[in-house]
């Protein structure tokens, strides 16, 4: 990864925030990773990381991503072959990054279902400007989903990505957690009771399963858990969510 002194070219896809934006970077050289995170964050993107295939697909599990930089020669799985298997059930964009530059595998790479290859090593602005290039074109092919954020305090809850902000940092949250703050967000200010939570939540077991969440959802977002301002109980009836700010927006 090459560096130079250009200032770098911030055009966000239709005015959107570059922070609205999620990439997840997978290379299993981590020195080539943290400095393309590093980069990225500095752009204004928001930025996780997977060192393989299979941690990718981990991550992916738990939260969503606008966008993949993938390495291409990485041990177990190749980028390739993780690109194969990911086309078969998603259309994210994917920018591949590779050692190797010659047209067979500039090919083979965009053959596999890659939207764009950068050939190792790379000027970090070319892959600034080729991210916001994928983006703007997946945007403008694609309807435009409205943005409903949740503000809870410091913490910053995406519905429609289902991902958990602290600033800048990712908050991990649990498939029940995610579910249980979308159905709670979905409207906010209306009560849900234990026995829909369960059954919107796919939670097995009695009402104190879903009391159980509660209590843990409550330890990642609320000031004092024991005291909580955001995660109402309202007494025999279940639960309302009140969050400080609702910011929905086109």
């Amino acid at each position: 990864m090459k560096h130079n002194n250009t200032p770098p070219h911030n055009t966000p896809p239709d005015n959107t925030p570059l922070s609205n934006y999620h990439i997840l970077v997978i290379d299993d050289d981590d020195r080539i990773r943290h400095l393309i995170q590093q980069y990225l964050k500095e752009q204004g993107f928001t930025v996780a990381g997977a060192n393989s295939a299979k941690q990718a697909r981990d991550i992916m599990a738990v939260l969503s991503f606008d966008l993949l930089v993938l390495d291409v020669m990485m041990p177990m799985e190749t980028g390739i072959e993780f690109t194969h298997h990911l086309r078969k059930t998603s259309s994210i964009p994917i920018l591949m990054l590779t050692a190797m530059g010659d047209i067979e595998n500039r090919l083979n790479g965009l053959g596999s279902g890659a939207d764009d290859y950068l050939q190792k090593p790379f000027d970090p602005e070319e892959l600034n400007l080729r991210i916001q290039a994928i983006l703007r074109r997946s945007q403008s092919s694609t309807p435009h989903p409205k943005k409903d954020l949740i503000w809870l305090g410091e913490y910053c809850f995406d519905c429609t990505r289902g991902t958990l902000l602290h600033g800048d940092d990712l908050v991990r949250l649990t498939s029940s957690e995610k579910s249980l703050l979308s159905i709670l967000s979905s409207p906010t200010g209306q009560v849900r009771s234990r026995e829909e939570l369960t059954e919107l939540c796919d939670i097995d077991g009695s009402d104190r399963a879903i009391d159980v969440q509660i209590t843990r959802l409550r330890s990642k977002i609320e000031p004092n858990a024991k005291t909580p301002q955001f995660i109402q109980t309202i007494r025999g009836k279940g639960y309302i969510l009140h969050p400080s700010k609702h910011d929905f927006r086109q």
